[in-house]
């Protein structure tokens, strides 16, 4: 399974390719930031995402893409500019008829790191572990796309698991 993932954000937005599945060796395809001037027009950043979105998905053909689920903070204008860029994300993937799955940052951290209270340091490190890369990606945003994307490919078995069993449910349920 080859996942892109994204860490959504107006002046820094995550991207990360993982290929690979649940209990085998993960493989980094690729990783960066998409980048967007702090004083230009909403408007025009986020254009300047999608266009550096489009460019990932051209490039690596992903089958999913995993974007961080925005969770409220104390600052609305940073949690609106990263629901913004989300959204941006969750655009490209679905025009293109690609799967998108959100991961909240406790799930991502707890997948990676066994706590879903890990700091960034500590995301990193791990990041770097499991894809044997030579050191932490940097800055901070693309090594969280890249845990995005390795939480996803762990996840993903035992929630398809899960929802076949809960549309079971649902259809023995009608036929009783």
């Amino acid at each position: 399974m080859r996942v892109l993932g994204v860490d959504p954000g107006l002046t820094r937005c995550g991207i990360g390719v993982v290929e690979g599945v649940a209990g085998r060796p993960l493989t980094m395809l690729g990783v960066g930031v998409v980048r967007t001037p702090a004083d230009a027009d909403t408007g025009a950043r986020l254009v300047g995402i999608e266009r550096g979105i489009e460019e990932w998905l051209d490039r690596y053909s992903p089958e999913l893409v995993a974007v961080e689920r925005v969770f409220s903070q104390h600052n609305v204008r940073t949690v609106m500019g990263t629901a913004q860029a989300s959204a941006v994300a969750m655009l490209c993937a679905s025009r293109r008829g690609i799967p998108v799955a959100l991961h909240t940052p406790s799930e991502v951290k707890a997948a990676v790191t066994g706590s879903g209270r890990a700091d960034k340091a500590q995301v990193g490190a791990m990041v770097t572990r499991l894809l044997r890369l030579s050191a932490p990606p940097k800055p901070a945003d693309a090594a969280d796309a890249l845990a995005l994307a390795i939480c996803h490919i762990w996840r993903a078995p035992a929630q398809n698991r899960l929802q076949q069993a809960v549309a079971q449910h649902a259809a023995k349920g009608r036929t009783s």
